[in-house]
């Protein structure tokens, strides 16, 4: 059984294991990156108006790059995103995307999606940074069937502010999965970096009279106001136990 997996910055096939693996009468990768995105691009018969649209970039963009006017883009990513292949092959050549029509499963699971488990520093940290997880950031990802709306992560709880007596309760050694994008409000649990520390913080939004709250799910600790200098990171939308 193939499960297809999705890595915003990665799409590839995957064995038991999450083995990538190249797929069978795959030819060698061109040379230039120049090369490889018209490759691509007229394998997923697509003009260079509609790649341009699927990254979110601009027509001349993609001229400049296809002609090797230009040798890169900040916008790499979102453009391997768009022709399916990961990053780390369009920029070096060094891994094979996938190619349609040369695996039939019988049987496809879902998709699931693969994100980087980062640190609580990366984590507090990761807005001020150009590209907050280049290609090849963390050495640690894990699979999720939650498609995120931003660029997401997972994190491994620390401490026990987040163990609940009754009701939801997230202990120490879990793993969260942090979307950046997705909408904070009232009664979500989120990560927030305050003015004061260099990491990150779980716990849950609470707002009263126009002003906020990060509340740990313990009682035994005490609810931070969330005032100048706090940040909301990204709300948790997925929680599990990694055996």
């Amino acid at each position: 059984m193939i499960t297809q997996v999705i890595d915003k910055a990665n799409t590839c096939y995957l064995k038991p294991y999450n083995a990538c693996f190249t797929l069978a009468g795959m030819t060698k990768a061109p040379e230039m990156l120049k090369d490889r995105i018209l490759e691509r691009r007229t394998a997923l018969g697509l003009s260079q108006q509609q790649l341009a649209d699927k990254a979110g970039v601009s027509q001349v963009t993609i001229q400049h790059l296809e002609s090797g006017r230009n040798a890169t883009s900040k916008k790499l990513l979102e453009i391997a995103r768009a022709l399916g292949v990961t990053v780390e092959w369009l920029a070096s050549g060094k891994e094979a995307p996938p190619a349609k029509g040369n695996v039939q499963p019988t049987d496809v699971l879902p998709e699931s999606y693969r994100y980087p488990v980062i640190s609580w520093v990366a984590a507090g940290s990761w807005a001020e940074a150009v590209e907050p997880f280049p290609p090849g950031y963390s050495d640690r990802y894990e699979m999720s069937d939650y498609d995120s709306k931003g660029t997401a992560f997972w994190l491994e709880v620390k401490g026990d502010s987040m163990t609940s007596p009754v009701g939801t309760s997230i202990t120490e050694g879990m793993l969260i999965l942090v979307d950046t994008e997705a909408e904070a409000t009232s009664g979500k649990l989120v990560v927030a970096k305050l003015a004061d520390s260099n990491e990150a913080t779980f716990k849950k939004l609470v707002e009263d009279g126009g002003r906020r709250f990060l509340k740990p799910l313990n009682p035994a600790y005490p609810v931070e106001m969330c005032v100048e200098g706090c940040r909301i990171v990204g709300v948790v939308v997925r929680a599990m136990i990694k055996l």
